[in-house]
C-alpha cells in the first residue's frame, strides 16, 4: 500500500472515531510517519477480533446490507488489481462487496476502506 493511501485511511479512521489497524512491518511506521497530518496522536493498533474483507467473493455482503460494526473490526484490503491473496481468504470472518455500474472492477484502495469505514462506524 502506498504511504499516502495509508494517510488517507488514518485521516479516515479518524474522521469516524475509528482506529487504524496495521501490519508488523517497518514501511508500515515509516509510511504512517510521513502520511499522518493529524494534529494529535492517531489511534493506530495491530490487532482485532473480527476480520472483515473488502473482496468481491461468492459469500460477500454488498456494501448497502453491512451492518455497523458491533464489535472491534479489523478491514482487510487487498490490492487493487489483484484482491486479498486467496490463502487470506480463509482467514476472513467475512467480506463485504462494494458494487460497480461501470466497467472498472475495483476502487482505489483509500476510496474503497474509507466506504466502508463510513458503513462499519454506521454513518452510511
Amino acid at each position: 500500500m502506498h504511504g499516502a493511501n495509508l494517510g488517507t485511511l488514518l485521516r479516515t479512521c479518524d474522521a469516524v472515531g475509528a482506529c487504524l489497524a496495521v501490519p508488523p512491518f517497518g514501511w508500515v511506521d515509516e509510511a504512517l510517519a510521513r502520511g499522518n497530518t493529524l494534529r494529535q496522536p492517531a489511534c493506530v493498533h495491530r490487532a482485532s477480533t473480527a476480520i472483515l474483507g473488502v473482496e468481491l467473493a461468492d459469500e460477500a455482503v454488498r456494501l448497502a446490507d453491512l451492518p455497523p460494526a458491533r464489535r472491534r473490526t479489523v478491514m482487510v484490503l487487498g490490492h487493487e488489481a489483484t484482491g486479498i491473496p486467496p490463502e487470506a481468504l480463509d482467514l476472513l470472518d467475512g467480506a463485504v462487496e462494494i458494487p460497480m455500474v461501470g466497467t472498472g472492477s475495483s476502487l482505489n484502495v483509500a476510496v474503497a476502506g474509507s466506504l466502508v469505514l463510513y458503513r462499519l462506524a454506521g454513518l452510511l
